[in-house]
This record gives C-alpha cells, sequence and structure tokens, in this order.
C-alpha cells in the first residue's frame, strides 16, 4: 500500500511543477494552433504548421513563437479592440432605447394618445419587462 507518508514534500512540489508546465504547454500550443488558423494563411501554410507542431512540437513552437510572435501579439491586441468597440456599440444602442423603462414610457404615450388599448399596454409592458 502506497501512503500519503511515503510521498515526500519535494515530490510533491516536483509533481506539481511537472503539471504547471504541462498545463502551460498544452495552453501555449492551443494559443498558437488558433492564431494559425485565424491568421490569412493559405491551407497548406495552415497544415504545414499543424504537422510542423504535432511532429516536433517544442521545435515547432519555438520557431513559430519567434517567427510570428509579434504579429501574434499585433492580431490578438486588434481582436481584443474589435470586440471591444462591438460590446460598445452594444451598449450604445441599449442605452440609447432606454431599455425597459423607456419601452414602458413609449407604450405609456401610445396610451395616452389612444394609439392602443390598455390590454395592449400591459403586452407591451409584460414584454419590456419580462
Amino acid at each position: 500500500m502506497y501512503l500519503a507518508a511515503d510521498y515526500p514534500f519535494m515530490d510533491v512540489l516536483w509533481t506539481m511543477i511537472l503539471f504547471f508546465c504541462w498545463v502551460a504547454w498544452i495552453w501555449m500550443l492551443v494559443i498558437i494552433l488558433s492564431d494559425v488558423f485565424r491568421r490569412d494563411l493559405s491551407g497548406w501554410g495552415k497544415a504545414a504548421w499543424c504537422v510542423f507542431l504535432i511532429f516536433l512540437p517544442f521545435l515547432g513552437a519555438l520557431v513559430y513563437l519567434i517567427a510570428e510572435g509579434k504579429n501574434m501579439t499585433e492580431r490578438r491586441v486588434r481582436d481584443a479592440q474589435v470586440a471591444q468597440a462591438d460590446f460598445d456599440g452594444y451598449v450604445r444602442k441599449v442605452a440609447a432605447n432606454g431599455g425597459s423603462a423607456g419601452e414602458i414610457e413609449r407604450a405609456k404615450q401610445l396610451l395616452d394618445s389612444g394609439a392602443i388599448n390598455q390590454e395592449e399596454f400591459e403586452k407591451l409592458k409584460a414584454k419590456a419587462l419580462g
């Protein structure tokens, strides 16, 4: 029987370090492969990088990071800026509509003008709140 007392602290520490390095390695390969497939590169180029990363993983990762590191960073920053701009535009659009309160206010104006009846107002109010 193998007890925890038979597993020295330094072995535990070494195991944790190895596990961390393994997770970091997998994370780096995922980042590199996602960058390869986002690039404007031919199918043959993407296939070549994938084969290189699979058969010579350490060399392939180092070569890719040296060759494409700066461009990889620029692409990631540009993607983050586009995502932030899209989110900001969405927030501005929602804020301009006034949200639920704005919809209820417009429905109340329609009710007061006689364009809709009380039942339709309640439906619009429920839709705005729901």
